[in-house]
C-alpha cells in the first residue's frame, strides 16, 4: 500500500505551453528550420525539491523511503550561469522509525524531516545513477518498469493490460539493494537548457556526457554521497551514455565506479546499421531473426523445438559461412548463393527467394514486414513478440512498431500520475517521454559509426574494480543480444578483467522487465551483483 506525507510542497512557478512531440521507436523526426536560441528559451523549473515519504513491500518486509523530485542547475565554469536545469527523482530507503535518533543534521533538501537515511554512514549505502536512451528518452523505462517502488503492470509476459493504465507496487524494486537516482537529459522529461541557453549545445554524445556526468558530480556533493559505493544502469542509449561516463567521471571528475549495468547494449553503432557497405548488422541481427520465427512458429524441424539449441545453430551459422559468404560478395558462385539463401530460410522462416531478392542481406524492418505478411500481421521492433496490422501488406516496411505502442500509454500515463499526484511536483510543462527535440544528434566520434567501446576498456583498466553486467532479450531487434555479445568480445580486455563480465540473457526484448519472469529474475541477479557475486560468473546463457 502506498503511503504519502509530502515534505515541503509548494507552487510550481510560470508555466509555459510547448509542443510535445512523442516519437515510435524507430521513427525519424522531422525537423523545421534551426529555431534561434531565444526561441528555445523556456520557463526555468524551481530549484527546491518536492520531498515525500511513502513504503513498499519487498520480499515481504515493508521499505520505507524517501522521494525527492526537483531539479539541478547545470552551471558555466568559471562564471557559475545556469546552462540547464536537469530534472531528477531520487528514492532512498529509510531507517525504520525508532530504530534511530532523529539527526541532527537533515537530508540537504528536505529541511523539513529530519528522518534518518538507513545506514547514516554514506559508505554503507550503494548510490545507483539511471537512465535511458534514444536519444531524446526520459528515464521513464527503467523508472517505472524494472527499478523504482512503483511499477506499470502488465500480462505475464508483458502483454498490454486495457486502459487506463495500472501503477502499483513493485515487490521487485531494487530499492532494498541500493538508493537511486533517475537523471533525465536536457530536453527529455521535466529537464530543459535555462533561458537565453540553446539547447542543441546539449544534444550529442560528448556534450550529453558532460552534462550527464557534471549532474552526478554535484548531485553527489549535495548529498553527501562521495563515500557511497556508486552504480551506473543505462538501457539501450543509455548504455552508450554510461560506457562514456565511465571514462569521463573517472578521468575528468575522479568519480570511481563499483559497477554498470548496460540493458540492451549498443556501443558500437556499426552494429546496428544497415547502410551500404556494412555488412556486419546482417550476421550480427541473424540470431534475433532466428529467435522471432521461433517464437511465431515459422522454423520448422529440429529447430522448432528448442529456442536455445536454434540459437546456438544460428550463432554458428552467422559468426562462420553467413560471415565469410558477405564479405566474397559478387566473387560467391550461383550455387553457393543459392545454398546460403536456403540455410538462411531455415534459420529465420523467410522464403529463400526472398532472400534472393535481398541479395543475401535482409535489413531489420524487411523482416519484420515479411515474416508475417501472408498472415496480415508486421513483428515488433523493441520486442519481436509483439504482432501489429498494417494498413497495405504490400508495402516495404511496418508502419509502426507495435511492440513501442504497446507500452507507450501505459508508461506515459503512469509517469505523468506518479510525479503529480504521488510525488507531489506540479507543473504544466509536458513530461517528454521520447521526443524527436534533440535531433539531430552529434554522435561527434572520428569514426564513421561511434564507438564508445574504448571508454569501457580504459575505465576498467584503471580501476580493476569495476564491473560490468550486460543484459540483453532474445526478442530484441533493436539491440541484439549477439551484437552485445559481439561487442564484449571486442573489448580487448585483459584476461584477469574479464572475470568482471557477465552477459545475462532472457526470453523477452529491449525492454525484458515488462515480462514477469524476467523482471523477478533480474532483481535475483541484480542482489548478486550489488553483494559483488554476479560478474564473477562465467559469461554464457
Amino acid at each position: 500500500m502506498l503511503t504519502t506525507r509530502c515534505l515541503g510542497c509548494g507552487p510550481i512557478g510560470r508555466v509555459a505551453v510547448i509542443v510535445l512531440a512523442i516519437l515510435g521507436a524507430h521513427a525519424i523526426a522531422s525537423q523545421d528550420a534551426e529555431p534561434k536560441p531565444q526561441e528555445q528559451a523556456e520557463p526555468i523549473l524551481p530549484a527546491a525539491p518536492v520531498v515525500t515519504e511513502h513504503s513498499v513491500t519487498i520480499n515481504g518486509r515493508t521499505i520505507e523511503y524517501r522521494a525527492t523530485a526537483g531539479v539541478l542547475p547545470i552551471r558555466e565554469d568559471p562564471s557559475g550561469k545556469v546552462r540547464a536545469n536537469i530534472f531528477f527523482i531520487a528514492y532512498e530507503r529509510l531507517a525504520p522509525r525508532g530504530d534511530r535518533p532523529e539527526s541532527d543534521t537533515p537530508h540537504a533538501d528536505s529541511k523539513d524531516s529530519a528522518r534518518t537515511l538507513a545506514d547514516a554512514s554514506p559508505g554503507d549505502r550503494p548510490i545507483t545513477f539511471s537512465f535511458n536512451g534514444g536519444p531524446g528518452s526520459s528515464s521513464v523505462w527503467l523508472h517505472l518498469g524494472l527499478l523504482g517502488p512503483r511499477r506499470v503492470e502488465f500480462g505475464p509476459e508483458g502483454e498490454p493490460l486495457p486502459p487506463p493504465a495500472r501503477l502499483v507496487d513493485n515487490e521487485f524494486s531494487w530499492l532494498d539493494l541500493t538508493d537511486m537516482v533517475f537523471i533525465d537529459p536536457v530536453s527529455t522529461g521535466f529537464s530543459r537548457a535555462a533561458e537565453g541557453q540553446n539547447a542543441t549545445q546539449f544534444h550529442g554524445l560528448d556534450e550529453d556526457v558532460r552534462a550527464v556526468g557534471e549532474f552526478i558530480r554535484l548531485y553527489l556533493t549535495r548529498h553527501h554521497r562521495w563515500l557511497s559505493p556508486k552504480y551506473l544502469i543505462g538501457e539501450s542509449y543509455g548504455t552508450t551514455r554510461a560506457a562514456a561516463l565511465a571514462t569521463e567521471l573517472q578521468d575528468r571528475l575522479g568519480i570511481y565506479l563499483n559497477g554498470i549495468c548496460f540493458v540492451s547494449t549498443v556501443f558500437n553503432f556499426q552494429t546496428l546499421s544497415f547502410e551500404p557497405g556494412n555488412d556486419t548488422a546482417y550476421w550480427l541481427f541473424l540470431p534475433t531473426y532466428t529467435a522471432t520465427a521461433f517464437h511465431h512458429k515459422r522454423l520448422s524441424g529440429p529447430l522448432a523445438e528448442d529456442l536455445e539449441k536454434a540459437l546456438a545453430e544460428s550463432e554458428r551459422f552467422a559468426r562462420n559461412e553467413y560471415q565469410i559468404a558477405l564479405s566474397r560478395g559478387d566473387s560467391l558462385s550461383e550455387e553457393e548463393r543459392t545454398a546460403i539463401a536456403a540455410r538462411l530460410a531455415e534459420l529465420t522462416g523467410l522464403d529463400a527467394s526472398f532472400i534472393l531478392r535481398s541479395d543475401l542481406r535482409v535489413p531489420i524492418f524487411a523482416f519484420t514486414k515479411e515474416l508475417l505478411r501472408s498472415q496480415s500481421r508486421t513483428v515488433g521492433r523493441l520486442d519481436s513478440r509483439y504482432q501489429g496490422i498494417d494498413r497495405s501488406d504490400a508495402t516495404d516496411r511496418t508502419g509502426y512498431d507495435p511492440s513501442y505502442a504497446a507500452i507507450l500509454g501505459p508508461f506515459t500515463a503512469a509517469l505523468n500520475h506518479l510525479v503529480r499526484a504521488e510525488l507531489k511536483f506540479e507543473s504544466d510543462l509536458p513530461y517528454e517521454i521520447l521526443t524527436g527535440r534533440v535531433r539531430p544528434w552529434n554522435f561527434g566520434r572520428d569514426n564513421r559509426f561511434s564507438d564508445v567501446s574504448e571508454s569501457l576498456r580504459a575505465a576498467m583498466s584503471a580501476n580493476r574494480n569495476l564491473r560490468a553486467w550486460f543484459a540483453s532479450g532474445y526478442y530484441d531487434l533493436a539491440t541484439p543480444h549477439f551484437a552485445a555479445d559481439y561487442t564484449i568480445d571486442q573489448l580487448r580486455l585483459d584476461p584477469e578483467l574479464r572475470r568482471n563480465v557477465t552477459h545475462t540473457y532472457y526470453r523477452s526484448g529491449h525492454m525484458m522487465y515488462v515480462r514477469l519472469e524476467d523482471l523477478r529474475r533480474m532483481k535475483t541477479e541484480a542482489s548478486a551483483f550489488y553483494a559483488g557475486g554476479l560478474p564473477t560468473q562465467d559469461r554464457g546463457r
